[in-house]
Formats: C-alpha cells, structure tokens, sequence
C-alpha cells in the first residue's frame, strides 16, 4: 500500500490565501485539516450552499471537535434566518429560510434509547427540509443509507482534522461540489 495521492492548491479564507494540500483517498471521501473556527465555518458554508431538501448531513465528534461552529458556516451557507445554537437540550433546532424552506439541526447526545430515538421521525424531518444531525452514531439503522457523513477531530487549540465520506450518488456529487468549489478543477 503507498501514500494517498494528494491533490495541492491555494485556498482563500477570509481574504488571506493558504497553501493545502487534501489526500484524496477515494471518490467517496474526502479529508481536509481547518487550521482555525473561521476556515470550519467557511467549508460549513461551501456545503449549506449546495444543499437541498432530503438531504442527510451526519456529524460525529467528541464535545469541542467542532460540530456547532460547522453548523453555524452551514445553516449561514443555506441562508437560514435563524441563528445557530447547540440543540443539546431540546435535541431538535430547526431554522428557517427565506423561500420557506427548513433547516432540523439535531443533537442526539442526550438520547438513552433506540425507541426514543424512532420518537423524533427522521422521515416527516427529511419529507420537510434538510436534516443535520450530530452524534448520528447513536441512531443506528433510523439513518438514511444515503447520506454525507463527515467525522471532525480536535488535533489542537484551532485545529480540526475534517473526514468527508459519501454514501449514494447524491453525496458522491455533493463532494464533487465541494472539492470542486474549494480546490477547483476535478
């Protein structure tokens, strides 16, 4: 087995242009290191941009790896009127756009079982508008097969390691979107 291929190039955030390289490790994955909260909200926003009703959005991470901060550049990319906060407490946010649409940004940390979770119905959310959910592991199989999940590690103080992987067509595209809007090209 050799080192992954990367593919390099200058990325712009926040006015100021950085040199990055991103291991491309399959067609359905992707990883990008965000060397502060800014460059996590700013992918955050690349990605709220590109999506669309029923589209399945999974974040898993330890407390502090930076779930909330990507939600903000997410729901701010999709348009949402509404600021973002942790739903931890009440579970389910949802915010709002201009053209009617909905955002539902759930937190599953606090959930004890499976049956409470079949309680939130996944399915009237996703019929609605886009579903966000954090600590999606603790859903199990009420996850849509198809869906974008991305893994977001804490390596240091601003530091975040970001793990992009894509299952179904509609993601595999929706990582072509984003690879494409950050690094150009194909």
């Amino acid at each position: 087995m050799g080192w992954p291929k990367l593919k390099s190039g200058w990325l712009k955030f926040g006015g100021e242009y950085n040199f990055c390289a991103m291991p491309i490790l399959d067609a359905h994955t992707f990883e990008f290191f965000s060397k502060s909260p800014e460059q996590t909200r700013r992918i955050g926003m690349r990605l709220g941009g590109a999506l669309q009703p029923g589209d399945v959005i999974c974040l898993q991470g330890e407390l502090g790896a930076g779930k909330t901060t990507f939600v903000q550049g997410l729901a701010q990319g999709w348009g949402s009127l509404d600021s973002v906060s942790s739903p931890t407490f009440i579970l389910v946010n949802q915010y709002r756009r201009a053209d009617g649409e909905t955002l539902f940004h759930l937190d599953t940390y606090r959930l004890e079982s499976q049956p409470e979770a079949e309680e939130l119905d996944l399915d009237a959310m996703l019929d609605e508008g886009t579903l966000i959910v954090e600590w999606p592991e603790r859903l199990g199989n009420l996850i849509p097969r198809e869906r974008l999940w991305i893994k977001l590690d804490h390596l240091a103080d601003e530091h975040r390691q970001m793990n992009f992987n894509a299952s179904g067509k509609r993601y595999d595209d929706l990582l072509d979107e984003i690879r494409n809007a950050m690094f150009g090209g194909g």
